[in-house]
């Protein structure tokens, strides 16, 4: 198929002021392909219709894995030195079309205009230019054995076709963040994003070519987990899986996989808590805590969505927690003053909303949110899937609001006594990602991260992330690590090789 011409992206941007939709196409070995068949994309904050995805299958990943494997031999022998040029190259170009990537991020996931602004695009860039300068500082390993006259070191080669598949909350942000590792040590990819939230995605593949990225080496395929998805894991030359969603998605791709034996890196869901101390500092843990529970409306996987107090603080706290959480306004997420946007779908809307429901059921407190204060939207916005922030008071650990993930603008806040206490409930679920902990006291922060099993944890403050260093979870929170090192590994296969001299 000839290739299409690629108009500029702030004009494909203008069809979002027209009643035109906005239809998007696979990027298969260079090339933007047509779809024979498309689904319906949402924008959340009006609840309409704006944006035509292709509805892929066998045949459109079969496409993209042939265009991969045929980019592979003269990828994988460049040197680190050139594939990190083209990673800069093409972080700057994302970053020259910041404003259209923030504008488009916001209308297709329902953030705000400044948090896609501010995190999701300047993140993105960044991933780019972090695995563009990892990737020239790899070591392998030697030692000799001088007694048997031999010498072994460790070298290591890009495992070959990489699937990537990756969820509708923080759309670019983690598509670059499974894309830049792969590329960067020697690999080439087929990429699903979420079918909900494919703009971005669409959008950078515009640039890869002017970036210098050879076609085939990354290729886009848009559609649905069960038909795209699951044709990409299934597929027998693609010995490695990248996902991060649902651990019950993760669960059917781990046995889709079995019979293939691939690399499988898992980042799944999580029930964080925030741990706070008598002797926290309040002004800096309640604005913290306030965005670690409705950032980007609740829908990050490390979001706070079970606040322990201790008791001597507990009343303090919810009072002071509470009336700050009503000061947060939900509205156009195109609205500067405004602190949420919408949620991704209609139906994820009622999900949420059928917790605090069940939370009330069961003799729980709804201080703020949901079913309490009122929602004022704008006319434009009326049948957006807004919510208000909702604090949950009076719920028991067993709750479903205390052990199932939630995914939104709701954290149920609850007391304890003792530090031991307190270890043992934030540990009584099944996942492990990421949690909090609030004290001036040292020694304590020190005793209660090394006990709760997390796999990232925070003390006195929240989302400070060093690429460098580990990002995975525990338990139903995911399989494996990723960073600069774990990603290096993950994306490779390691050999060791003995010379006897």
């Amino acid at each position: 198929m000839p290739c299409r011409k690629k108009p500029q992206i702030s004009k494909r941007l203008m069809m979002a002021h027209s009643k035109d939709l906005l239809v998007l196409e696979n990027f298969i070995g260079g090339k933007f392909v047509p779809c024979s068949s498309y689904i319906d994309s949402y924008n959340p904050s009006t609840g309409d219709v704006y944006c035509r995805v292709p509805d892929s299958g066998k045949e459109e990943v079969e496409a993209a894995v042939r265009a991969a494997q045929d980019a592979f031999p003269v990828w994988s022998s460049r040197s680190p030195l050139e594939r990190s040029q083209i990673l800069n190259k093409l972080a700057d170009l994302i970053e020259h079309d910041l404003e259209a990537f923030a504008k488009a991020e916001s209308k297709d996931q329902g953030k705000t205009i400044t948090f896609a602004r501010t995190v999701d695009i300047p993140r993105a860039v960044y991933n780019f230019r972090f695995f563009a300068s990892s990737i020239l500082h790899h070591v392998t390993e030697c030692t000799e054995m001088a007694t048997m006259g031999c010498v072994h070191y460790t070298s290591r080669a890009p495992v070959g076709v990489a699937g990537l598949i990756s969820p509708w909350n923080l759309p670019l942000y983690l598509l670059t963040w499974k894309i830049a590792p792969a590329i960067a040590c020697g690999n080439t990819v087929v990429a699903k994003p979420s079918e909900m939230t494919s703009v971005t995605a669409w959008m950078m593949c515009k640039l890869l070519e002017k970036a210098g990225v050879p076609h085939g080496v990354v290729n886009v395929v848009f559609g649905t987990g069960a038909k795209a998805g699951e044709a990409l894991v299934c597929h027998p030359d693609v010995p490695l899986i990248s996902f991060t969603g649902s651990t019950l998605t993760a669960q059917r791709i781990t046995e889709k996989s079995a019979p293939h034996c691939k690399k499988l890196s898992l980042e799944l869901g999580g029930k964080n808590p925030a741990i706070i101390f008598n002797d926290a500092d309040l002004s800096q843990c309640i604005p913290t805590t306030l965005k670690s529970s409705f950032a980007n409306q609740g829908e990050i996987c490390l979001c706070t969505s079970r606040i322990f107090v201790q008791r001597g603080i507990y009343s303090e706290f919810l009072k002071r927690f509470v009336a700050e959480a009503k000061k947060w306004k939900a509205g156009n997420p195109s609205d500067p003053t405004v602190s949420m946007g919408a949620l991704i779908s209609k139906e994820h809307l009622e999900k949420v909303r059928s917790y605090v429901k069940r939370a009330q059921a069961e003799g729980a407190r709804v201080l703020c949110g949901e079913g309490v204060d009122s929602l004022d939207l704008p006319p434009g916005n009326k049948k957006g899937y807004f919510m208000l922030p909702t604090v949950i008071a009076e719920v028991k650990d067993e709750s479903c609001c205390m052990q199932e993930e939630i995914f939104g603008p709701v954290t149920c806040v609850v007391a304890f006594d003792t530090e031991e206490e307190v270890i043992k409930r934030a540990n009584s679920v099944k996942y492990g990602l990421a949690a909090t902990v609030w004290s001036s006291n040292v020694g304590c922060v020190h005793r209660v991260a090394r006990r709760l099993q997390s796999g990232l944890v925070w003390t006195n403050c929240w989302l400070i992330r060093d690429l460098n260093l580990p990002f995975g979870g525990m338990k139903a929170s995911g399989i494996g690590r990723e960073g600069a090192k774990d990603s290096y590994e993950f994306f490779t296969e390691v050999k060791t090789i003995t010379i006897k001299h």
